[in-house]
């Protein structure tokens, strides 16, 4: 475990988690399934490359990037098929990110709220987490605390997705941890006032660091210390 922390006081109101890459170890599928379509339009570009440019951005929102890239505009179905062709996969293959179940269960014994906050659509966000069994941590007296770029009018790097959570689970931006793994979601909890902690288990730590988290670790069985 590697940790490097600046710090907080007091103790928070919130954790909010990111889902993919956080809950999920669902970034490795997703971005070979979106290479290999690039790669069918005729961008020829490595799976290093892609994954740098999409990390824990919104397909549907970088489509004239992905149009710039091919000098040609996209096949009228490409997206459809991109959201089938990627649902299909992560249906078949996702996991949950390892221990994170533990951690999520001993930081909502103690009374702290816990969400659900993700840059990608809701139908992605609920197939994982009800494919990796994740889905009843977020359920509460018949609520879903599940947050998505679905519901907000600009996906991360944009705070919307983070200001709902916060709003919606009646806590202050200032008393929100998040939990992230990527520097585009890292940027979306600093623009939203809140404590970001960077997993780095798969991603490049000093990259979040640089976006603004304030902790970095790389097992889900310290983080119900860092937050508590």
């Amino acid at each position: 475990m590697t940790a490097a922390t600046r710090g907080h006081s007091g103790r928070f109101d919130c954790v909010i988690f990111d889902c993919d890459g956080v809950l999920v170890d669902s970034e490795p599928i997703v971005n070979r399934v979106l290479n290999q379509m690039l790669n069918e339009l005729g961008i020829e570009i490595s799976l290093e490359d892609s994954t740098r440019l999409f990390l824990g951005r919104a397909v549907r929102e970088e489509l004239e990037m992905i149009e710039r890239m091919r000098g040609a505009p996209l096949p009228e179905n490409w997206l459809s098929t991109w959201l089938a062709r990627r649902n299909a996969v992560l249906e078949a293959e996702v996991a949950a990110v390892a221990h994170v179940r533990e951690a999520i269960g001993k930081i909502a014994a103690t009374g702290m709220p816990v969400c659900v906050a993700s840059g990608a659509d809701r139908v992605k966000v609920k197939l994982q987490l009800t494919r990796t069994g994740l889905v009843e941590l977020f359920q509460q007296d018949e609520r879903e605390h599940i947050f998505s770029a679905t519901e907000v009018a600009r996906s991360k790097p944009a705070p919307d997705v983070y200001l709902l959570a916060a709003r919606t689970m009646g806590v202050e931006p200032a008393r929100c941890a998040v939990v992230e793994d990527s520097p585009t979601g890292v940027t979306a909890g600093v623009a939203a006032g809140m404590t970001v902690f960077g997993y780095a288990e798969r991603n490049d730590a000093a990259l979040l660091r640089e976006a603004g988290a304030g902790t970095i670790f790389t097992d889900m069985r310290d983080l119900p210390e860092l937050v508590g």
